[in-house]
């Protein structure tokens, strides 16, 4: 049997709102991918990555997690003996979901009640984040598990708010001149010290007005008008929320796209935004005509993931 691909994730719209009950919207990306795999741990990331999964059953064996979602841990351990390991191209760093393809490999490899991603209900989402957000945990301290939960259900998925999510169809790609892409940063980010920055700011009355008032006003409408294909309002508020983002985020931008970001937003030819929770890996950006933004953002390497 092959062992099932996890692909990596990319949150279009919601990075530090969901945190404030802001609404997102998650999907799959399936250029990177990861999957478990035995091998005689000859190369050094082999050996690198069964290593790390060594520690980590040990992390996953003190966790008591309920029993609709409980690990069979010894054969986990006894597998990791005969040489285990996360076979993954996923980048660490650029806000697309390594840890949370690894999460749910495992997870799906050995989870005592076997489950089926498309017939899971929306109760049972909410659980399955919750677990996910513990198993996370391991990696970057406090988790939503969301990363977990889209590389696992390999489908986009809805945040409506911090209690509910649901599976949701967005719309069909199509070969038009407009297109959402990644721009590579050219650096890592690390995830914990730029939630530690996000979390400071929020001790300050002025920016949790403004994240409440305009950035989740913003984030909100765009996912509305994204999913109803209505492009209109949708770079409207988008022009909106970069904007908030280029004079709130600062600490969150790497500096090498710190001028194009101001330059889109100038020239109205494309919209950047955070991919995660920013610091460097991939910034997210959006366009009506991706041959004009290519060529103002010449020497950046991007990737076209949705073309409308």
């Amino acid at each position: 049997m092959t062992n099932p691909l996890f692909y990596a994730k990319i949150i279009l719209f919601g990075e530090y709102g969901m945190i404030e009950d802001s609404q997102g919207l998650v999907v799959p990306y399936s250029f990177y991918k990861g999957a478990l795999k035995f091998s005689d741990l000859d190369s050094e990331f082999e050996k690198k990555s069964n290593q790390h999964l060594h520690k980590y059953a040990d992390f996953l064996s003190v966790l008591d997690l309920s029993d609709d979602f409980k690990l069979d841990i010894e054969s986990f351990k006894n597998d990791i003996r005969n040489g285990l390991f996360f076979d993954s191209n996923i980048p660490q760093g650029y806000g697309v979901g390594s840890s949370g393809a690894l999460v749910a490999a495992i997870f799906e490899k050995y989870s005592v009640n076997k489950l089926n991603p498309e017939n899971i209900s929306k109760d049972n989402l909410k659980h399955l984040k919750a677990v996910f957000g513990e198993m996370e945990s391991y990696f970057h301290g406090k988790s939503s598990g969301m990363d977990p939960l889209i590389c696992y259900m390999n489908l986009p998925i809805l945040i409506e708010n911090r209690e509910n999510l649901d599976k949701v169809a967005i719309p069909e790609g199509e070969e038009g001149k407009g297109a959402i892409f990644l721009i590579d940063s050219g650096i890592t980010g690390e995830t914990g010290p730029m939630i530690q920055i996000f979390f400071e700011k929020m001790k300050t009355e002025g920016f949790r007005k403004t994240l409440k008032e305009e950035f989740i006003r913003y984030n909100n409408a765009c996912i509305d008008s994204f999913l109803k294909k209505d492009m209109n309002p949708f770079f409207r508020n988008l022009k909106k929320l970069s904007h908030w983002a280029y004079e709130h985020f600062r600490p969150m931008i790497p500096e090498s796209i710190f001028n194009i970001w101001k330059k889109g937003l100038d020239s109205n030819a494309y919209y950047l935004k955070l991919c995660g929770s920013g610091g460097g890996g991939y910034i997210l950006g959006f366009t009506k005509d991706y041959e004009k933004a290519e060529k103002m953002l010449d020497g950046f390497h991007k990737e076209v993931i949705y073309r409308f």
